[in-house]
């Protein structure tokens, strides 16, 4: 058994098990005072208010997956899959575990890898989602890498990751109409703008892919990176840093600063190293001062961003956001485990909200290798 792949206190439970058998082999049955004691010690893992909401969620989630294993409600089938794979995947759970969570996203994988998922040139946007989905799918598959229930799926994930991340590649190198664009991506393969929003899917599915040792030049994640420093709202000194010390990352180059794109554009600036940029500092400190709300335009897609990125951040900036996101998240699940968007979230259903709520409220496990410190 591979203990690398288990959650903390199932970990822990397995350990004092063992030390309870290896006490009784090594002392014999005289130390019965001491084995005592130690079963008197209790497990020290006890499920929080987190934990049981993430509980709920995941029931929630597994209650609506179909007989092709797809874990959608409403539409984008593959994109809301991969984002359920990857909630349940932040919480600890693997397709390799054992249990009714494992074969659920085993299932869910499998139908993710199906060939009309993908066409010919790797894009898996077509059956909808667009870029958003092709990057949301893209980062799923390359966070599952190594994961698979056994080589043949691993090998099935690698190579479809790789056909993906080289139209991520192609795609970006799509001349821009404007050269502040350059680096970007956005609705299609052949887009000839950019913004932000779907920029960052496709930054981070290429970081992932990287870490997990696909073939992504590094010149293109520099590339992406510089276009999301050109969408920071501030003028620029002589040495490319930006004059206003807080400020934010905006839609696209040259517009104001928002929640949800200043903290996608915190978070994969330090997940691509950036941890002492200017522009980072500038805009963790910006998210200080704005906070996440239930009524700001996509909460829960911002939110996912905002706990992530100020997780990443640490210290003051990880302990303000992380209780301000469960004082929001946790009263706002449904009896039923799952949470519903509102406002121009409200037709994405009820998976994709329970989703982001889900990742946004995994910093307290920090289980995947994307979003660790």
């Amino acid at each position: 058994m591979n203990l690398v792949f288990l959650k903390p206190q199932i970990v822990f439970t397995l350990c004092a098990s063992l030390f309870f058998n290896q006490t009784i082999l090594l002392f014999g049955e005289d130390s019965n005072q001491q084995i005592t004691e130690a079963k008197e010690w209790e497990n020290p893992f006890k499920p929080d208010e987190v934990d049981q909401a993430i509980d709920s969620g995941i029931q929630f989630l597994l209650s609506k997956q179909k007989e092709n294993g797809a874990i959608y409600d409403r539409s984008n089938p593959t994109a809301i899959t991969a984002l359920a794979v990857m909630s349940l995947a932040a919480v600890g759970h693997l397709p390799i575990h054992p249990n009714e969570t494992g074969k659920a996203m085993s299932q869910a994988l499998d139908f993710l890898l199906l060939e009309q998922n993908q066409n010919e040139i790797g894009y898996f946007g077509k059956r909808g989602g667009r870029m958003y989905g092709h990057g949301i799918v893209t980062l799923t598959l390359a966070e599952m890498l190594g994961m698979g229930i056994d080589e043949e799926v691993d090998s099935a994930i690698r190579e479809k990751c790789q056909l993906a991340i080289n139209l991520i590649l192609r795609s970006q190198k799509v001349p821009k109409n404007q050269s502040q664009q350059q680096g970007g991506w956005r609705y299609s393969p052949d887009s000839r703008d950019a913004d932000l929003s779907v920029s960052i899917w496709q930054l981070m599915a290429l970081r992932s892919a990287k870490n997990s040792g696909l073939e992504v030049p590094t010149k293109a994640i520099t590339n992406a990176i510089e276009y999301l420093k050109r969408s920071y709202k501030s003028k620029i000194d002589q040495e490319g840093n930006p004059i206003n010390k807080v400020s934010g990352f905006a839609y696209q180059p040259g517009g104001h600063p928002e929640y949800t794109t200043t903290a996608a554009g915190l978070l994969a600036m330090q997940v691509c190293g950036e941890y002492e940029s200017p522009f980072v500092l500038g805009a963790a400190d910006w998210l200080l001062e704005n906070e996440p709300k239930t009524n700001r335009k996509f909460f829960f897609y911002g939110t996912y961003y905002y706990a992530q990125a100020m997780y990443q951040r640490g210290d003051e900036h990880a302990d303000k956001a992380r209780k301000l996101v469960e004082e929001i998240l946790l009263p706002m699940q449904k009896d039923n485990g799952a949470w519903q968007g509102g406002g121009s979230e409200s037709g994405a259903g009820e998976i994709y909200s329970t989703s982001m709520a889900m990742l946004a409220l995994a910093v307290k496990y920090h289980y995947l290798p994307i979003y660790q410190r």
